[in-house]
């Protein structure tokens, strides 16, 4: 009897394996050819609404389009809780086969520039580093573009001429961000004043909030945050203070990366629905990954390149979300100017005039 039990549970196994490895061809064929992705973040998961929710809805874009999963044939993601832990997110991408591995923010740049040397048959994708090898390409913004358009945009509703910038952690992409910002505001008033803070971190929101308070106090009345889920701090902090007055006396908020309109809905004192983001400064990095992911596909894999994308190329922008009329339309004649070429905007704080 045990031995008969043993036969038929061999029989089972056989039965259930065999109807395995049919539903894997039938139903996941397309997946197992497919150009596999992977995203690691930098700080902030995917859900930060800024690089790394750009990137990651790019990546589901791309999947969607090809007929994948999320999962390891397919396309998925590694969240890095801190910096030290890109490195071996990326090491673990590629040992689970991914044929293209995303990395994200200038902080992630040196632990990709050592995984993509010791992996030359793995495509890489490295969003604003440089990681300089033939089996990498980095992807880079005009960032200062569509800053500058949010300068204007601030300088232009502003009423008290006093316009706040808070950082994240400060270095070549976020001096961008700022230089950019600057240059905008004090294009379009030379009297204002320009405030600047960092946060030195990119995940902390209590701070971000205490920076804004502070700022909201001083007299600004528009904030530009390039400071990733640190910036859903200076979101929460103008929503605070919005709430307690009327709408025509609101304070601004200046989303970053991704359009964040609908993180300044509120509710003003009077009862009156409103919404305090004046403009977001559009990086269109889901399609940049997008584009690359293609282009591995199909076998034109960009290894080697730097690739750069500004306003000429689609891949920044300007949102209008609650921007007054005055202020949209002076964005837009900066705009013009800057793809005739007759506005350069400075990359550098240092060449800010």
């Amino acid at each position: 009897m045990k031995r008969s039990m043993v036969i038929s549970s061999i029989i089972a196994a056989v039965v259930v394996i065999g109807i395995g490895v049919s539903v894997a061809k039938s139903s996941g064929s397309n997946q197992k050819n497919a150009y596999s992705v992977a995203l690691v973040t930098s700080t902030g998961g995917v859900d930060d609404k800024s690089f790394n929710q750009s990137a990651w809805d790019g990546i589901k874009r791309f999947g969607k389009k090809n007929n994948m999963k999320q999962g390891q044939s397919g396309f998925s993601y590694f969240v890095s809780n801190d910096n030290s832990e890109i490195k071996s997110n990326l090491q673990q991408a590629v040992k689970a086969n991914y044929k293209l591995v995303v990395g994200i923010s200038f902080m992630g740049g040196p632990a990709m520039k050592q995984v993509a040397k010791a992996n030359p048959k793995t495509n890489f994708a490295m969003v604003e580093a440089d990681v300089p090898y033939k089996n990498a390409v980095s992807i880079m913004f005009h960032s200062e573009q569509s800053s500058y358009l949010a300068g204007v945009a601030a300088a232009t509703a502003s009423k008290t001429g006093k316009i706040g910038f808070v950082g994240g952690v400060k270095g070549e992409v976020i001096e961008q961000f700022e230089a950019g910002f600057k240059a905008g505001v004090l294009a379009t008033n030379p009297k204002a004043t320009f405030v600047s803070q960092y946060a030195n971190t990119f995940t902390d929101a209590a701070k971000g909030k205490t920076i804004a308070a502070a700022m909201y106090a001083s007299g600004v009345d528009v904030i530009f945050q390039a400071a990733g889920a640190t910036g859903n701090g200076v979101f929460a902090e103008a929503k605070a203070e919005n709430q307690n007055t009327t709408v025509d006396k609101k304070v601004w908020v200046i989303g970053v990366d991704m359009d964040q309109k609908a993180d300044g809905n509120y509710t003003a004192k009077d009862g009156k629905t409103s919404n305090f983001t004046l403009a977001s400064a559009i990086k269109r990095v889901d399609n940049a990954i997008e584009i690359v992911a293609q282009q591995g596909q199909s076998k034109q894999f960009p290894g080697g390149k730097t690739v750069t994308y500004g306003l000429k190329e689609n891949g920044v922008d300007i949102a209008r979300d609650a921007m007054p009329d005055n202020a949209w339309q002076a964005t837009q004649e900066a705009k013009k100017q800057i793809l005739a070429g007759k506005i350069t905007v400075p990359k550098k704080l240092s060449d800010v005039k």
